[in-house]
């Protein structure tokens, strides 16, 4: 498999391969021209249907049946391989070569990447484009950049203050604990604070322990799991209490959240009813829940077990099993290669359930969760020892 944006002729090229088939879209536009001249490329594909984006022109490949999912294995490359033997054949118009120009703000699936010395894991031959000390983004929140004799300054606009306007005005002063984070309230000319895992308070400056964790939406905790690399992932299970008294909501999502092609297992909420998906690779699936369980939000403990046995999902509900579903007979993809990342109740701060999950779950927990179990561990996990924010003390009637 593999996706490559390559400049051929002056126009800009998009190639994929899902296992099936190359597809190719080119631009109608050229995109070289005198050099001086920055250009908006956005370029992906939603399955196997194409899109190709060259300063607000757009080209999309239509879909037909064949393979949907990108799986690369590889480090992703940015102006050139490190040798190139590494490039398909079927990637390029023409024989390789690295490209000659300037790149900057190159975003992967909402994240982008950092095009400095330290952040990549390696390079050659690229330089500095923009020539002096200030650079691309140096001043955050469109803040101005003046070269000095000294270096650079920054100057901000009226709700940012920092050297490189990165703080908001609103926190320039602000209370909140060391590991806490300020949020600023601009409406209210005033903030917030949003406590990391283990804190609480107005401030966050009150210590706290919890056996029971209480999600009050905009929490989530992440627990990176230190027996990953022993786990026998054709054979996965997971099991936990919840309560809540709402109809919608993410519980527990079991994989990286970076991308549309990690695999993940998921247990959450959706109008009022328990719904489990699981994504070994390609195929996704939403199983159906039992009827007698149509409600999960009456404010009661409700005991989930969800165990993966390859192809085979078991999903129990207060020890009775509700679901018996094998999603893919044919057995393509058989192991749940999670990354040893759990999140539960949502994602970081920023981050939105809807958009991480594509919508298969619309927003965070609100409630309690404890007493959860991976695969067939003796202990339960220490939900405290994790990362997290925005997670109260859930062990009292609150």
């Amino acid at each position: 498999d593999f996706l490559c944006l390559s400049l051929v002729n002056g126009f800009i090229q998009l190639r994929y391969n899902l296992g099936d088939k190359t597809v190719i879209l080119q631009t109608f536009q050229k995109a070289c021209t005198n050099g001086s001249t920055w250009h908006s490329l956005k370029a992906g594909r939603v399955g196997n249907e194409g899109y190709l984006d060259l300063d607000g022109v757009n080209i999309t490949h239509k879909a037909s049946p064949g393979m949907n999912a990108l799986d690369t294995r590889t480090d992703f490359f940015v102006g050139g391989v490190s040798s190139l033997n590494l490039v398909n054949s079927m990637a390029v118009e023409n024989e390789p070569i690295g490209f000659t120009g300037c790149i900057r703000e190159v975003v992967i699936n909402n994240r982008e990447l950092k095009l400095t010395v330290t952040d990549p894991t390696g390079g050659a031959n690229v330089g500095d484009c923009d020539g002096t000390v200030c650079g691309y983004t140096v001043c955050k929140n469109n803040g101005t950049c003046q070269v000095e004799n000294s270096g650079f300054s920054c100057s901000c606009p009226q709700e940012w203050t920092g050297s490189t306007c990165e703080e908001s005005v609103h926190c320039s002063q602000h209370r909140c604990g060391s590991q806490a984070l300020c949020i600023p309230q601009p409406t209210l000319f005033s903030y917030t604070c949003v406590c990391a895992l283990g804190w609480s308070g107005k401030y966050c400056d009150s210590k706290i322990h919890f056996f029971i964790a209480k999600f009050v939406g905009n929490s989530y905790i992440k627990y990176t799991d230190p027996y990953y690399g022993k786990r026998d992932l054709q054979h996965s299970r997971i099991s936990l209490n919840f309560t809540t008294n709402q109809s919608e909501g993410l519980i527990v999502w079991m994989g990286k959240g970076e991308d549309e092609d990690n695999d993940f297992l998921a247990i959450g909420l959706a109008n009022g009813t328990l719904k489990v998906v699981i994504n070994l690779g390609e195929r996704i699936s939403v199983p159906l829940i039992h009827s007698n369980y149509s409600s999960c939000c009456d404010r009661r403990w409700h005991f989930v077990t969800v165990v993966q046995n390859q192809t085979s999902i078991k999903v129990y509900l207060d020890e009775e099993l509700i679901l018996f579903e094998d999603i893919d007979p044919h057995r393509k993809y058989t192991a749940l290669n999670y990354g040893g990342i759990c999140y539960f109740g949502g994602f970081e701060i920023g981050r939105e359930v809807n958009t991480v999950t594509r919508g298969l779950f619309l927003k965070e927990f609100i409630g309690k969760i404890k007493d959860v179990v991976l695969f067939q561990d003796s202990k339960k996990i220490q939900l405290m020892k994790a990362e997290g924010y925005n997670v109260y003390n859930g062990n009292y009637r609150n």
